[in-house]
């Protein structure tokens, strides 16, 4: 048995070396890369069904983080080395060695040199989008719509079964499982993309450019030591086919 930073979960054989950064407090890590060229950074989510279950000691969205990275050879195996682990043995237990009642659930942006995914979940339902070109970002929202290319196997039913979807039309993950409030694209989330597009103009994006985006004050992407959740680290990899 391997111990996370509440529960053991079954280990492994095999592992990758991994680079990782993370809270002195836990097990888990916040972003990471392994020797396979696999790189996966997390962000806290609040879904619908949030709700008090969140509180008893499961596996955080950190140690999924350094679980997958652990043991993942690229970034679409890295998705499904999630998602058991998640169906496993859930999400959930204090994300803050502070304050015991703060929890959240969790989407990761996850890449390797050919491909990327988000995947977003809501409890032990997840949806994953795979990413081939262009750009994209992940902040504190649900953000996968009606392109959906993995899912958990009761993903609708579940929402049905809350209330969450009457069953019509297109099944949009963001708009079912989101709470009302955070339909509202966050200001971080808008302006990141805003920031990746105009960077992206005529093919040039960056290592600097993504430098640039870290580095933005005014969005909120790059807070102060005196904010209440300033920010502590930042990771860049430059991905490139072997």
């Amino acid at each position: 048995m391997l111990q996370c930073t509440y529960i053991p979960v079954d280990q492994v054989e095999r592992t990758h070396a991994v680079i990782l950064s993370k809270p002195s407090w836990m097990w888990g890590a916040e972003m990471g890369a392994n020797d396979c060229g696999v790189v996966v950074g997390n962000e806290a989510v609040w879904s619908r069904i949030t709700d008090l279950e969140d509180l008893e000691e499961k596996l955080l969205g950190m140690d999924l983080v350094r679980l997958v990275l652990e043991r993942s050879e690229n970034a679409e195996h890295a998705v499904d080395v999630i998602t058991q682990l998640l169906e496993t043995y859930g999400q959930g237990g204090p994300c803050s060695d502070m304050d015991p009642l703060f929890t959240y659930h969790n989407s990761f942006l996850i890449a390797d040199p050919k491909e990327a995914w988000v995947l977003e979940t809501a409890a032990k339902e997840w949806a994953a989008e795979r990413i081939s070109d262009g750009y994209r970002n992940i902040s504190n929202n649900l953000t996968i719509g009606t392109k959906i290319d993995k899912c958990s196997q009761n993903l609708q039913e579940t929402a049905k079964k809350n209330g969450f979807w009457d069953g019509q039309g297109d099944f949009h993950f963001a708009r079912v499982y989101s709470k009302p409030i955070d339909l509202i694209e966050g200001k971080r989330q808008k302006c990141g993309r805003d920031l990746l597009a105009n960077l992206s103009k005529d093919n040039s994006f960056s290592v600097s450019s993504m430098f640039t985006v870290l580095r933005d004050q005014e969005s909120g992407i790059c807070r102060p030591p005196d904010d209440s959740f300033p920010t502590t680290g930042s990771q860049v990899c430059h991905l490139k086919l072997s």
